[in-house]
């Protein structure tokens, strides 16, 4: 694994690191980037900080050594290394493409001002939406460059399954491995994800610069 970019493509081809319970430490893919994923007994640590430095907190972890780096407390020590915020850990979905035409009507949003669109702008790059009928559908190049997925769909529109109609259609739009990040608190949301297609590989913290929105 010599990029974060790499193990990221091979994870979305079925191909994991072994399950050594080890930790790589890799550099951080762009400045913006940093992070830990966790997957099956194996965590990878984004950062441009020493890897002597994760090693040795890592170390100093009182848990379980297969939970150390998603531990509070690691991940307290790692943010106030960097000087960076957080949000919440996600669980970590990837969705292969899908031939064909989504099933809901989309139309493409030249000028989006939906807060879903805005918040995908903050965290990825050459963001694209479309709006259906009740909701709205973000695709953005995200950590690593990796094709990131977010969807919203309005309280009005809820339990008609419009939600998984819009994950689907992302699919059918990607051409290429398309990626999701859900707190695991939301559960309707990962059934949907789920139910769609997507797999869930792990789960990751991002690191912020300035202060989380």
């Amino acid at each position: 694994m010599e990029t974060l970019r790499d193990v990221l493509d091979a994870v979305a081809a079925g191909r994991f690191p072994p399950p050594d319970g080890a930790t790589t430490v890799l550099p951080q893919p762009s400045p913006r980037d940093a992070g830990v994923l966790s997957l099956t007994a194996h965590t990878v640590v984004f950062t441009d900080e020493d890897p002597d430095w994760v090693y040795r907190t890592l170390r100093s972890v009182d848990s379980d050594p297969l939970a150390a780096s998603m531990s509070p407390r690691f991940l307290t020590a790692l943010l106030d290394r960097t000087g960076r915020t957080a949000e919440t850990i996600d669980a970590v979905l990837v969705g292969d493409p899908l031939p064909g035409e989504p099933s809901c009507a989309l139309r493409e949003l030249e000028h989006p001002g939906h807060p879903r669109v805005a918040y995908a702008r903050r965290r990825r790059d050459g963001v694209r939406a479309w709006a259906a009928d009740g909701g709205v559908l973000a695709l953005g190049r995200g950590v690593a460059g990796r094709l990131e997925v977010s969807v919203e769909v309005d309280e009005g529109a809820r339990h008609r399954g419009l939600g998984r109609l819009l994950v689907t259609a992302a699919r059918q739009l990607a051409g290429e491995p398309l990626w999701a990040q859900v707190a695991p608190g939301n559960a309707r949301a990962l059934r949907v994800f789920q139910a769609a297609g997507y797999r869930p590989v792990g789960a990751e913290l991002l690191l912020q610069r300035g202060r989380p929105v």
